[in-house]
C-alpha cells in the first residue's frame, strides 16, 4: 500500500521528534553526572558575605568576578541551598570539553522539557555567543531559573541581544579581613559599615582586638598573614604559599591568554603580548603615576588611544585599579592618573615575594576593601578621595595630620596600631567593611 504524501510527512516529523528527544536524553546522561560531580567538587561549606548580602531572587543573576575569588563556589552553595531534587538542578562547566558539543539553549531546552527548574551556566565567557543564547533562554523558558559567572571583563551590554533589563549582575571580590579571620581562625565578627567605622571605630576595634587576644592571637600579625595570602580564599588550601603565589601568576596568565580574548575576539597575539608586557612593567612601577609618553616608549605602541584601550581592558578584568584626579570628568578612555595591583595577593605575586614597599602595600589594600561600594579619587592634598567627600591619608603609626589639618572630613588610617583615637582610624579595620 503506498502511503500518502500526507501520512509520508507525519511519519517523517514523528521520527525527528523521536530523535531529537532521544538525543535530549542523551545529552542528559552526560550532563548531569558531570553536574553532580562538580557541585560535589567545588562545594565548600564557608558561606561567603557576598552571599548573605544579597537575596538572588530575581530570576536570572550573573556573578561577575576575577579568577580565584570564589565565584563558582558561591554558585554551587546557591544550587545546593534550593529546595530542589538533583535532577531539577544542573551545573554546566561552560568551559569543560564534554559542554563543548552542545549549545546552551539546547541544554537549557532539554532540561526544561525533561522538568528542570534550575540551571547554572559557570564560565559563560568562554562561550561565544552566550549573550544571544542567554536571552533566548530567558525569554523561551519563564519556569526556569537561571544563574551564570564570568569574568570581571564580561560585557552585559552585548547589541541587541543586552541583558540588562532580564538579569541582575552582581559584581563578587576576594576576601575581606574579617572573613579571613572566620575560614582561617573560626573566628567570626558581624561587618561593619563605612559610617560606623567613622565614628565608632574605638568601640569596635576593642571589642575585636579583646576577641581576638582572648583566642591567644594578635590582630596585627593577622592582619599581615591576610595581606600576603588572604584575600583568595582558595589560598587556604596551598600549605606552601609559593606554590599559591605560583597559581595566582597563572590566574592572570590565563585572563590574558584565554579569558580577553574570548571576550574580545579582535584581540590578536600580539595585542596580547602587549598587554602582558604592560602588566609586567606596572608590576614594578607600584604605583604607577601614568605617564603615556614613556609607556608607549617603552611598549613600542605607536597610538595613544590603544595604549589607552589596553589599560582599560586590563582593568576591567579585575587585574589593575586605576584612579583619576578629583577634578576629571571621566569618559571611557580618559587617562588614568595612578595605577595600583588590584590587591596585595596580587602584589606578592607579581613582585616574586620580593621586599615589597610598605606604603604601596597600606594603599592598595585600602582601595581593595572600598573599590567595589564607594568612589575612590586622587584629592589635591592627602592620599584618597572617597565618595567626593572623605579625604584619607594612609601611613604607618607615626603619621601626623600636618598635610589634612585644615581640611573637613579628613582622616588618618594608620598602620601597625592596634586602636585609633578620633580620626585616627586602624587600617586594619577597613577589612570589617564586609
Amino acid at each position: 500500500m503506498v502511503m500518502d504524501l500526507y501520512s509520508i510527512a507525519i511519519l517523517f516529523f514523528s521520527i525527528i521528534i523521536v530523535l531529537k528527544s532521544y538525543n535530549e536524553v542523551g545529552m542528559l546522561d552526560v550532563l548531569f553526572p558531570l553536574s553532580e560531580q562538580f557541585l560535589e567538587l567545588q562545594y565548600r561549606p564557608y558561606i561567603r558575605y557576598f552571599i548573605k548580602q544579597h537575596t538572588f531572587e530575581h530570576r536570572f543573576t550573573i556573578i561577575r568576578g576575577e579568577r580565584g575569588v570564589g565565584k563558582s563556589t558561591v554558585l554551587v552553595q546557591l544550587l545546593r541551598g534550593l529546595n530542589l531534587s538533583a535532577r531539577q538542578i544542573l551545573y554546566v562547566p561552560v568551559d569543560h570539553f564534554l559542554v563543548k558539543n552542545f549549545s546552551l539553549y539546547e541544554i537549557a531546552e532539554a532540561f526544561a522539557q525533561q522538568g528542570g527548574l534550575c540551571i547554572c551556566f559557570d564560565e559563560i565567557h568562554k562561550y561565544a555567543n552566550w549573550s544571544q543564547e542567554l536571552k533566548s533562554i530567558y525569554d523561551t523558558f519563564p519556569k526556569l531559573r537561571m544563574f551564570a559567572s564570568g569574568s570581571s571583563a564580561l560585557a552585559i551590554h552585548s547589541g541587541s541581544h543586552d541583558l540588562s533589563r532580564r538579569a541582575i549582575v552582581y559584581t563578587m571580590q576576594g576576601m575581606s579581613f574579617r572573613e579571613y579571620l572566620e575560614l582561617w581562625h573560626n573566628i567570626t565578627f558581624s561587618s561593619i559599615s563605612f559610617e560606623d567605622i567613622l565614628s565608632g571605630h574605638e568601640k569596635f576595634s576593642a571589642h575585636i582586638v579583646k576577641t581576638i587576644s582572648a583566642a591567644s592571637l594578635n590582630i596585627l600579625p593577622l592582619f599581615g598573614e591576610y595581606i600576603k595570602y588572604g584575600y583568595y580564599p582558595y589560598s587556604i588550601e596551598f600549605p606552601d604559599k609559593n606554590i599559591f603565589y605560583l597559581t595566582v601568576e597563572q590566574n592572570l596568565h590565563t585572563v590574558l591568554e584565554s579569558d580577553l580574548p574570548a571576550i574580545y575576539p579582535t584581540l590578536s597575539g600580539a595585542s596580547v603580548d602587549k598587554m602582558k608586557r604592560l602588566l609586567a612593567f606596572l608590576s614594578t612601577h607600584v604605583p604607577f603615576t601614568v605617564d603615556l609618553k614613556e609607556l608607549k616608549t617603552i611598549l613600542e605602541i605607536a597610538d595613544e588611544r590603544t595604549l589607552k584601550q589596553y589599560m582599560k581592558i586590563i582593568e576591567e578584568a579585575g587585574i589593575i585599579i586605576a584612579l583619576h584626579k578629583n577634578d576629571k570628568k571621566i569618559d571611557g578612555l580618559k587617562k588614568a592618573d595612578k595605577i595600583y595591583p588590584e590587591n596585595t595577593c596580587q602584589l606578592f605575586a607579581l613582585s616574586g615575594r620580593q621586599s615589597i614597599d610598605k606604603g604601596t602595600l597600606r594603599e592598595v589594600f585600602f582601595i581593595s576593601m572600598l573599590k567595589t561600594q564607594y568612589s575612590i579619587h586622587l584629592p589635591l592634598i592627602g592620599d584618597f578621595l572617597v565618595d567626593r567627600k572623605y579625604t584619607f591619608e594612609v601611613g604607618g603609626k607615626n603619621k601626623d595630620f600636618q598635610q589634612i589639618k585644615n581640611i573637613q572630613h579628613a582622616y588618618l588610617t594608620v598602620d601597625d596600631i592596634e586602636q585609633g583615637f578620633r580620626n585616627k582610624i586602624p587600617l586594619w579595620i577597613w577589612g570589617f567593611l564586609y
